[in-house]
């Protein structure tokens, strides 16, 4: 077990955290006897605070290895500190993909089940944590194995659970077969957001994957034009290219911060034109490399810094089907606001799971990157929180850094079930992150 220390931030002034990498279950249970406020982090790819700790102790689970053979109905148990780019090196030449994936592949196992991440199909196979069949973990009141049926409100709890009901040892989930590493790929444009909006409900069920690129900076009659592309994994039948061959790692970085201001108004706008004249009017049976369909980021090492010194922020929310109007609200109020949105995507979500802190719900989410710098931006997202709010809609929480105890009370109506589970297995209240602390998840 190896020990550092990072520089973290706390509410008002700086202080430091202890960085641990326990090397298994032992040492992480050594580390919660000895610490008084613990969290664990995997890759770091959350955009706000959920796995930092300022002052406590940060466990770093990439230590957490270990890959077990895959069982013939696709049932695989995975170390936490497990990338799914590692975990797909391994399965997609032997035929499994995983049964759900965000962008990005650089995400440990662990921290797939503590954001409860959702991809490109829950509308058809719902969030990660569906797939998982039980967990290893190790909390504050001893190590435990659990499942949907064997202490549910604990499992629940950790699903979606940002890592506060224990720390994430193994994970045992069903992978989903796969013939290729091809998705087939249909792709339309539209020229508003009623019009992919009506298209989506129509007919995504017709589809496994389905997400909508939002070009936010147009407004009137173009509001919202969107590119639609939605896909199902190709046959070995229906490709010319019946290979299994996993994901390449980035060969392109982006190797200096952009100059502050590059990504505006104007240059996203200009961007967007050209994405979306450059996307077909209506292409069917297109076939994509599964790396370019379901994370095309991962291409593009160190990416982010294309926002420059001061970075971006990611809003991601979600509401019921019969709130809908929202995302038109939404998207009018950033178009009318000046402040740019780089990256806007669209998709649907179907049933919700038992978790009380899982964020999808049944219905709309749309996830937007806006650069830090507009001075109107604070007041956007504080409009945009109240249009959420007015819609019995929820804020991400893996996305999070700005929101009050109060709207997460608001959004998250379970919110007491899930501090009781944690109450039990951690009286101490010893599992804590500054994400917690800032919006009172900590326990009483």
């Amino acid at each position: 077990m190896s020990r550092t220390t990072l520089s973290g931030w706390g509410r008002t002034t700086q202080s430091i955290a202890t960085l641990e990498t326990p090397r298994d279950e032992d040492d992480v249970a050594r580390d919660l006897n000895q610490s008084r406020e613990v969290i664990a982090r995997g890759l770091g790819r959350s955009y706000g605070d959920a796995a930092q700790l300022s002052g406590g102790v940060v466990l770093s689970n990439l230590e957490l290895g270990g890959v077990s053979p895959i069982d013939l109905d696709g049932t695989i148990s995975v170390g936490a500190g497990v990338s799914l780019d590692e975990l797909l090196a391994f399965s997609i030449p032997q035929g499994w993909f995983v049964p759900v994936t965000p962008g990005t592949r650089q995400v440990t196992i662990g921290g797939a089940v503590a954001a409860d991440v959702h991809g490109k199909n829950h509308h058809v196979d719902g969030s990660f944590g569906a797939h998982v069949k039980e967990m290893r973990i190790v909390t504050p009141a001893g190590a435990l194995t659990i499942s949907p049926t064997s202490d549910a409100e604990l499992f629940w709890a950790t699903i979606g659970g940002m890592g506060l009901t224990g720390v994430v040892i193994s994970v045992t989930l069903t992978m989903m077969r796969i013939e290729t590493n091809q998705v087939r790929v249909d792709t339309e444009r539209f020229s508003d957001l009623d019009g992919v909006m009506a298209e989506m409900l129509a007919n995504d069920m017709h589809y496994r994957y389905s997400v909508a690129w939002v070009d936010c900076m147009t407004k009137g009659a173009r509001m919202g034009r969107a590119i639609l592309t939605r896909g199902d994994h190709a046959t070995r039948r229906e490709t010319n290219k019946p290979t299994l061959t996993a994901p390449k790692s980035a060969k392109l970085f982006v190797p200096f911060d952009a100059p502050s201001g590059l990504l505006n108004p104007l240059t996203i706008k200009a961007f967007n034109e050209l994405w979306f004249r450059s996307a077909p009017k209506h292409q069917v049976g297109e076939f994509q490399a599964l790396s370019t369909f379901f994370h095309p980021l991962d291409g593009l090492r160190d990416w982010n810094r294309l926002y420059g010194r001061r970075g971006f922020v990611q809003y991601q929310f979600s509401v019921p089907d019969e709130a809908g109007d929202t995302v038109v609200q939404a998207i009018k109020r950033l178009s009318s606001s000046g402040v740019p949105s780089f990256l806007a995507v669209l998709k649907r979500f179907g049933p919700s799971n038992p978790g009380p802190l899982s964020f999808p719900i049944p219905g709309w989410t749309l996830a937007l990157d806006l650069p830090v710098g507009p001075s109107a931006l604070p007041r956007v997202l504080d409009d945009l929180d109240e249009l959420v709010l007015g819609a019995s809609g929820r804020i991400y929480f893996a996305k999070d850094a700005r929101l009050s105890p109060e709207k997460v009370r608001a959004m998250y109506p379970r919110l007491d079930e899930f501090l009781a589970v944690k109450n039990r297995v951690d009286p101490e209240h010893q599992l804590a992150s500054d994400l917690a602390r800032r919006l009172d998840l900590v326990g009483s």
